[in-house]
């Protein structure tokens, strides 16, 4: 027993000495449980909204000072006419536009009605049918306030309408996401091992030993690899234009270019944590289970960035996927350009460089 007891301490000691692994088994769930208790939620707020209000009376005044306080939505900014509504969703965040008619308030007291049309941005289908539900359901309290003091009651007329996704298909929203998600977890996997393997093989002594220099190196792991990904983005990218019949509205030379640099960010990401793990397990665990929670976590593939508390916000802004998603619907359900989508694509092109760099410098030429 003595000897039983002497093998489970030397375990518990070997155990205390390896943080890496106190790391995976405490850090893991504390960050989880973060992570899904404040990204986890079906309730949307801060949806930033567009008015055009032509009237400026008292009655669409408060109707849009009821929907601000109530903590869903945020005034971006009040448009000059109803036309710039395809513009600012091309252009901006905004979620949601309302279109009071002309002369609100007099016909809503003269004629006992009037309307107020609700046009979201079905590209996220399930946020935008939220965003209407919560809008209607302010204005039918509004309206209960007004009939409360009103001489005759009144009915306010929401008229909901859905740009760039009518029939509300989720499968527009699922395909740019998982195109992200596939993406940068095989890309990062396929690289990651890389220069692991070589470290477990003993062939790394031969690549240190030949005339190339670690740029060389790192940029012969990648191209190969480059080219599988592509081709793995095209078939992605076929499927969901002929399976599910997501259109491509804007450039497609575009799209193309964009899922490329993707590729080669992913591609980036993954040979620097190979330079950094000591083998190819963890190698793999860093690149899945590093990779893949904030992957579907913090870049708005399921859950709305705007509902996260303001750290997990700042915190999505290094997840590369949320570019990437941004640039894909922008790409094919708005059919934007790069005019619009050069913020985005420039925050990718930096992170491309700034892995490489990473990458280079952490490469050691030198054996342990």
């Amino acid at each position: 027993m003595n000897r039983f007891f002497g093998f489970v301490l030397k375990e518990i000691y070997h155990i205390i000495r390896d943080q890496r692994t106190l790391v995976i088994l405490f850090g893991m769930p504390v960050i989880q449980i973060f992570l899904f208790g404040y990204a986890l939620t079906n309730e949307i707020k801060n949806a930033r909204i567009a008015v055009y209000d032509p009237s400026k009376d008292y009655v669409t005044q408060g109707i849009i000072n009821k929907l601000v306080s109530s903590g869903y939505f945020i005034l971006q900014q009040y448009l000059e006419t109803p036309a710039e509504t395809d513009h600012v969703f091309r252009k901006t965040k905004t979620k949601e536009v309302l279109i009071f008619e002309s002369q609100f308030s007099e016909k809503l007291f003269k004629n006992g009605k009037a309307s107020v049309q609700i046009i979201g941005d079905a590209t996220d289908p399930n946020e935008a049918n939220v965003l209407a539900n919560y809008t209607s359901a302010i204005l039918q309290d509004y309206q209960q306030e007004l009939n409360k003091t009103s001489a005759k009651p009144v009915l306010i007329l929401p008229e909901v309408k859905m740009l760039f996704n009518p029939g509300l298909k989720g499968v527009y929203m699922f395909i740019p996401g998982l195109m992200a998600l596939i993406l940068i977890l095989i890309s990062a996997l396929m690289t990651s091992i890389s220069i692991a393997r070589e470290k477990e093989l003993g062939t790394m002594e031969v690549l240190l030993a030949s005339p190339l220099n670690p740029l060389q190196i790192i940029l012969g792991k990648v191209l190969p690899y480059l080219v599988l990904s592509f081709v793995i983005a095209l078939i992605i990218l076929g499927l969901g234009m002929t399976v599910f019949g997501v259109p491509v509205k804007g450039s497609f030379v575009l799209l193309l270019g964009e899922c490329l640099l993707f590729t080669l960010m992913s591609l980036s990401l993954g040979i620097l944590i190979s330079t950094v793990a000591n083998s190819q397990q963890t190698a793999m665990m860093m690149s899945m289970f590093g990779l893949m929670l904030p992957t579907v976590l913090l870049s708005g593939f399921v859950f709305p960035i705007e509902n996260m508390p303001v750290i997990l916000q700042w915190l999505s802004v290094l997840s590369p996927a949320r570019w990437f998603i941004a640039i894909i619907k922008g790409i094919m359900h708005k059919g934007v350009g790069i005019e619009f989508l050069w913020k985005e694509t420039g925050i990718i092109l930096l992170m491309t460089l700034f892995f490489i760099w990473q990458s280079i410098r952490k490469f050691k030429i030198r054996l342990e």
